[in-house]
This record gives C-alpha cells, sequence and structure tokens, in this order.
C-alpha cells in the first residue's frame, strides 16, 4: 500500500497557508491572499512594463489628458491608505475596448475605450472598476486561488500513483473541478465587487453614478455573441445590470456628498 504520510504532510502544510493567507475584501467578502503585497507589485511592475515594451503607445494627446484627468480625480478620492502611491497610468494605441489593472497600481487603457466610455461619467466607470480591482488585491487572490488549487492537485495526483490511469482520471477530475468550480466563480466575484467598489470610488470623485448603466449597455452592444455566464470570467449583461442598479441609490448619496463638497471633474 502506498505511503500517503509525505502527501498528507504536504496537504496539510497547504491548508494552514490558506488559513494564514485569508483576508478582507472591501466590500468585507474574505478572501485567500498568501503572497505579500511587496511581491505581488513587483510581478505587476514588471509585466506592465513588459506590455508598454511590447504594445504601442497612444500618440493621442486628447485621449492621454482625459484618461489622465478621469484617473487623478479617482485617485485623489480614494482611502487615504491608498493615496499617493505612485498610481500609473498608460493610455494604449488600438481600437480595442479594453482597460486593465495589475498590482503594483498600474493602469492600463486602449483608445479603443472611447467606443464604449461616451463621456467623463462612463469613462469614470471603467477606471473606478480597475483601481477597484488594485485596491481589492484580486491578482494576489487570484494568484493565491491557483497557486492552493495546483498544489492540493498535485498531491492528490502523487497519493493516487501519479502514472497510472485512475490517477490521470482523478487529476483531470481535480483540474475539472477546480476550475469550473472555484476560479471561474472566483472570477466572476472579483468583476461583481470591483464594479461595485468602483461605483462608490466615481461618486466619491464626484463622476455619476448613473453613467455605468449605459456604458455597460455600450459593451454588450459592442461584445455580442458572447459565452454563457456559467463559464464565463465576467457576471452576464443582465446581473452586472441589476446588481449596479441595486447600488446606485447609496452611491448616488456619496456623488450628491461630493458636489456638495464642490468636487465637480471637468475632464472633457
Amino acid at each position: 500500500m502506498r505511503d500517503y504520510r509525505g502527501a498528507a504532510a504536504v496537504l496539510l502544510a497547504v491548508m494552514a497557508a490558506v488559513v494564514a493567507g485569508c483576508s478582507t475584501s472591501p466590500t468585507g467578502r474574505r478572501q485567500l491572499t498568501v503572497f505579500s503585497e511587496e511581491k505581488m507589485d513587483k510581478m505587476g511592475e514588471q509585466s506592465f512594463a513588459q506590455i508598454k515594451a511590447s504594445t504601442p503607445g497612444s500618440r493621442d494627446s486628447e485621449a492621454i489628458r482625459v484618461i489622465n484627468c478621469v484617473a487623478n480625480a479617482i485617485v485623489e478620492r480614494l482611502p487615504a491608505e491608498e493615496r499617493g502611491h505612485g498610481w500609473e497610468v498608460w493610455v494604449f494605441d488600438g481600437n480595442m475596448v479594453n482597460a486593465f489593472a495589475l498590482p503594483g497600481r498600474k493602469i492600463g487603457v486602449y483608445e479603443g475605450i472611447f467606443r464604449a466610455a461616451r463621456n467623463q461619467d462612463q469613462l469614470a466607470a471603467v477606471i473606478g472598476h480597475e483601481i477597484a480591482h488594485v485596491t481589492s488585491r484580486h491578482a494576489n487572490e487570484r494568484v493565491s486561488t491557483g497557486s492552493t488549487v495546483n498544489n492540493i492537485v498535485g498531491i492528490a495526483q502523487a497519493a493516487a500513483g501519479g502514472s497510472n490511469t485512475a490517477s490521470g482520471q482523478l487529476a483531470g477530475l481535480l483540474g475539472a473541478g477546480a476550475q469550473v468550480g472555484v476560479i471561474l466563480p472566483f472570477n466572476r466575484t472579483q468583476e461583481s465587487e470591483a464594479d461595485l467598489v468602483g461605483m462608490d470610488y466615481m461618486a466619491n470623485a464626484g463622476f455619476d453614478p448613473r453613467a455605468t448603466i449605459p456604458l455597460w449597455e455600450n459593451m454588450a452592444e459592442i461584445g455580442k455573441d458572447k459565452p454563457p455566464e456559467f463559464l464565463s470570467t465576467h457576471p452576464s449583461d443582465e446581473t452586472r445590470k441589476a446588481n449596479l442598479k441595486e447600488r446606485i441609490p447609496s452611491a448616488m448619496t456619496l456623488y450628491a456628498e461630493a458636489g456638495a463638497r464642490g468636487i465637480r471633474p471637468d475632464c472633457g
């Protein structure tokens, strides 16, 4: 009979790391973040430098101005612990309707975002969403989850015998279960959370949170024929709109408070 003690010891170590790595997101959700922020920031900075080196930057001075204006307005109104930490926003050439966020406070936006974000408030919804990914430590959570799942799958495979057909089937089942049952739903959760946190960020900076609904309607029109929600990393358009509509009343309170303080961005 195979000796499972070594695999069990490693499995216990992995599970201990999981427990130790639990933290809380801005919405109060428990999340797994086993890597240091310093390590994640370094990874993000390296990846961002590689993307900038391989992807042409925008030469559209007006696009650069507007995107940076909106981003700066939101960053200035972030919670105190998130301000003044070297946020970098880079605008890339191209018609792709996309933006992304990386650890290390890096935000990338493609010129094509203006196909969907047709005024400053809609653009603020996009940038607020991306900033929320960073402040919510979603990259750490994703890497931590993937690393832990891979470790557990590897241990289970080794314990089952590694080379025989049964162990291969076991690894395949665990891999599929991990992919569909853990990682992809987690990403949908992150996307929904970034929507809500990002809406609060934009409203607190004086951008109208009601603009999120037409923004995602524009996105949906551009991105037709998407896969079903069950195997998608993003919420369905209807789910996304329903969640955002539920959040609008509280975000409108933040928006009104910002206006009362004279916070009225004018980015064009």
